[in-house]
């Protein structure tokens, strides 16, 4: 019937008229299809089947599919007529043989109870009675066990089969009863191609990018691919272009995009906001956006780690290029702070109200990132033991040049030079020369310049050496054993030593030891501490101390040990 004979009443929407409806033709699901034709033909049918995915897969369809299979007039095969009533009744949902139950809204033990004494009427007209329970995880847990006998051991007429979206939720017990199916996600040049079949069949025209914008937008699910079609079919003219996609969509053009990255990639955070400026202009929403910039990141991370092309998801085949040299600017650590920026920013705007102002905050931070690979590497070297100043120089934006200057010209250059430059952060001239007299006094400007809990448990020291040629020993007391062994942690160590090179300029090696009590301080026979010195003692611990700034609690007595 022509679109413009119908009436309101008769419209059926486009994923139910092009719902598959022989196994051929479930898109992206060629194993589950193979293997239920297999059993089919080989007369191996389980009684309980268990269908599982994201939604919009197929797996409702799957289930009719079978059915038809198993009561088609001409069958069971694996390829049913779909000219007889039963095929064309199980198709609309419509067959008494053939109950299509939603697990959601008959979820109680009452209604598996009903369910239990119906199974033994045999069908009014078809070979099996098959159960199909859709989203089956959202049973109650006295319905899952009202139906274990009945899963098990089910009339020979009876056949289940489940669908649902979280397996985990179902019990071990019902899941060991089936024979399970997943449904992975469609590929999306394979929903490309089936929304380019509707729309040639609906009598329409649409630009390839458009339906890969599409496409891309279902992220695997064939329905939502399909239900967003139908929305641009009663949105655009007859010739559907990118262009009213994105203004469907409420999303921003490739070239809006490339360009607002191209400003946070630069650094330049007016630019980037007037960039955003603009895309509100023409409808585009802040959430939309910035889910865009998260993908098209992904899609930068997967390129720095090396992989082709072909597993990009977001960026559009002519973008790809500039995705590759995006990556290569940035690199993979900038990469992955940036993605964690937008993350948390996505997460916020779920709660406010301020889409705007959040998205804006995100692209300052974003333009605001420093060359994290360049300090990592830094840090990588400054454990390792190798000299700061070997360390590549980075350019603007973390552009690594191509050889380090002469020592001779990084003597010339300027303390403001010094300061532009992102590879040089700290001043790398000795101050001062390891000896006995200034050994106590270079641990203290250490530990001012280390920051962290190792810090904090190196200023509980009871006395600083010096033990020629470069070794400085911090002395800690017994009760402090506890500090001595996370600063001699190796990471810490090298954070010290490295310090210290940079303080004297010369090869400094730190090490920790405990103070030997006298005789008298350990006599069995000498007495306790009265409990108010014990307990400011125990004030002083780094643990105690910081365990009462983080719960804000302060000790109030001092249990003995209890013996047993």
């Amino acid at each position: 019937m022509p679109a413009g004979s119908r009436s309101l009443g008769e419209y059926v929407v486009v994923a139910r008229r092009y719902r598959p409806q022989r196994f051929e033709e479930l898109i992206g699901q060629e194993h589950v299809a193979r293997a239920l034709s297999s059993a089919i033909q080989t007369d191996r049918v389980g009684h309980a089947y268990l269908f599982t995915g994201a939604r919009g897969v197929g797996k409702t369809s799957a289930a009719r599919i079978l059915s038809k299979a198993l009561n088609c007039v001409e069958g069971p095969s694996p390829t049913p007529c779909n000219r007889c009533d039963i095929c064309g009744s199980i198709a609309g949902g419509e067959d008494v043989d053939v109950l299509e139950i939603d697990g959601a809204s008959n979820r109680g033990i009452d209604e598996i109870r009903q369910l239990r004494q119906n199974v033994n009427v045999r069908p009014s007209r078809a070979r099996f009675k098959i159960y199909i329970i859709d989203e089956v995880h959202m049973l109650t847990r006295e319905a899952f066990n009202a139906l274990l006998k009945t899963l098990e051991e089910p009339p020979e007429h009876v056949k289940f089969i489940f669908c649902t979206t979280e397996p985990g939720k179902i019990p071990v017990t019902i899941l060991s009863r089936c024979q399970r199916f997943d449904f992975g996600g469609i590929d999306t040049a394979a929903i490309a191609q089936r929304l380019a079949e509707i729309v040639q069949a609906e009598g329409f025209e649409a630009e390839p990018e458009a339906l890969q914008v599409l496409a891309r937008r279902a992220t695997g699910s064939m329905r939502d691919a399909q239900s967003l079609l139908e929305q641009l079919l009663a949105f655009a003219p007859q010739r559907i272009t990118v262009a009213d996609v994105h203004h469907m969509l409420g999303t921003a053009g490739e070239e809006r995009l490339g360009r607002i990255v191209d400003r946070v990639v630069d650094g330049d955070a007016a630019g980037a906001l007037a960039e955003l400026d603009a895309a509100i202009a023409e409808g585009v929403e802040p959430a939309q956006l910035l889910e865009q910039l998260f993908g098209y990141l992904r899609d930068c991370m997967a390129a720095v780690a090396g992989c082709p092309p072909e597993l990009f998801l977001f960026a559009a085949p002519h973008g790809r290029d500039q995705v590759v040299a995006v990556g290569r600017r940035w690199g993979m650590e900038t990469i992955l702070a940036a993605m964690q920026i937008l993350d948390h920013t996505l997460s916020r705007l779920r709660f406010s109200t301020q889409g705007r102002v959040l998205a804006e905050l995100a692209l300052v931070r974003l333009c605001t990132l420093e060359a994290l690979d360049e300090l990592s590497d830094l840090i990588s070297r400054l454990q390792a033991g190798a000299p700061s100043g070997s360390a590549p120089a980075a350019g603007p934006r973390g552009e690594a040049q191509a050889a380090p200057p002469p020592a001779s010209q990084n003597r010339a250059v300027s303390p403001a030079a010094q300061r532009e430059g992102d590879s040089a952060p700290v001043d790398d001239r000795p101050t001062a020369s390891l000896n006995e007299q200034n050994a106590l006094d270079l641990w203290n400007q250490t530990l001012s310049a280390v920051s962290g809990i190792a810090a904090e448990h190196g200023r509980h020291y009871e006395r600083v050496t010096f033990q020629p040629p470069s070794r400085l020993v911090v002395w800690f007391k017994p009760e402090y054993n506890v500090g001595k062994s996370y600063c001699e942690r190796p990471e810490q160590t090298a954070k010290f030593n490295a310090t210290l090179r940079k303080l004297t300029g010369q090869e400094v090696r730190v090490e920790f030891a405990l103070v030997e009590r006298p005789a008298t301080e350990v006599s069995p026979s000498a007495s306790p501490p009265p409990p108010q010195q014990r307990l400011r003692e125990i004030c002083q611990h780094p643990m105690v101390r910081r365990a009462s700034e983080l719960f804000g609690a302060h000790p109030i007595r001092v249990d003995p040990p209890s013996r047993k």
